[in-house]
């Protein structure tokens, strides 16, 4: 496992243990945060917020050939994850990463809440002694299939979707989850996962930390269809922002966004 580098938060994290209850109370944040965190209150398409997440290298690799756990980014990169996880509802990760890393999914580096922990598993494969199965007092779901037969641990809620074209569309995934009660999401991986999100037009905002390292080879951080022409491809707005010596690029894709929750007609 590559050790976490010591680089230090930015922006100041004296001011942070304001913003995830300003976010779900609708007070305001401090300034420091609000550039960053203020596109996370509410979507510009529906009321629903999906942001995605990528902790990779310089050459967009998110871990070596071997694909085991391994902190490609620093400690000021990890700690941005868990600001993350403090101020969505939910957190979703696909059924590879689950088995591969067996993740805590918890908020841990910096002060916040832990958000409902949420694992696509279509073919019942989580073993119920799972980390993230955990009785901790947050909630905990499992999306299968809907003719799966989890055996799931108590207190664990399983939303059974149909399958389209032999999988689990995002789409339907996230309505499931804003039927739950969870509106402001955080796809966090694997790259497959977060790949799907992507390619159906299901996220509002990526956020991308860079590393300054390069591997040469492994994982990448996502992998859409192929494009014919470099006029073809994504092309966000994006802000970014130094985090220690990592770069954090934010990606606006509000614009390519499919409609997935109740329609906005005014921003609050």
């Amino acid at each position: 496992m590559t050790p976490s580098r010591s680089a230090p938060d930015q922006p100041v994290a004296d001011d942070w243990s304001e913003v995830p209850r300003a976010l779900r109370d609708g007070g305001p944040l401090p300034p420091v945060w609000a550039p960053l965190f203020e596109p996370l209150r509410h979507g510009r398409v529906d009321d629903l917020v999906v942001i995605g997440q990528i902790g990779q290298s310089l050459d967009g690799r998110i871990a070596t050939i071997g694909g085991r756990l391994e902190y490609i980014n620093g400690a000021a990169g990890l700690a941005h994850l868990h600001r993350l996880r403090a101020v969505v509802d939910a957190v979703v990760i696909g059924i590879g990463t689950a088995l591969a890393d067996d993740p805590l999914l918890t908020v841990r580096h910096v002060a916040g809440p832990h958000p409902a922990r949420v694992v696509i598993d279509p073919r019942g494969r989580l073993p119920g002694g799972a980390r993230l199965l955990a009785d901790d007092g947050a909630r905990r779901l499992v999306v299968t299939r809907s003719t799966t037969r989890a055996r799931l641990p108590a207190g664990v809620e399983r939303l059974g979707l149909p399958e389209t074209d032999g999988r689990l569309h995002p789409a339907a995934i996230l309505g499931a989850l804003a039927a739950a009660g969870l509106r402001r999401v955080l796809i966090e991986g694997g790259a497959d996962t977060l790949s799907g999100f992507l390619a159906t037009g299901c996220l509002d905002r990526l956020h991308v930390v860079v590393a300054p390292i390069i591997l040469g080879s492994g994982r990448p951080g996502c992998s859409l269809p192929a494009i014919g022409h470099a006029d073809e491809a994504l092309r966000p707005k994006v802000r970014t922002m130094a985090l220690g010596d990592e770069v954090l690029f934010d990606c606006d894709l509000s614009g390519q966004r499919r409609p997935l929750g109740r329609a906005r007609t005014a921003l609050k």
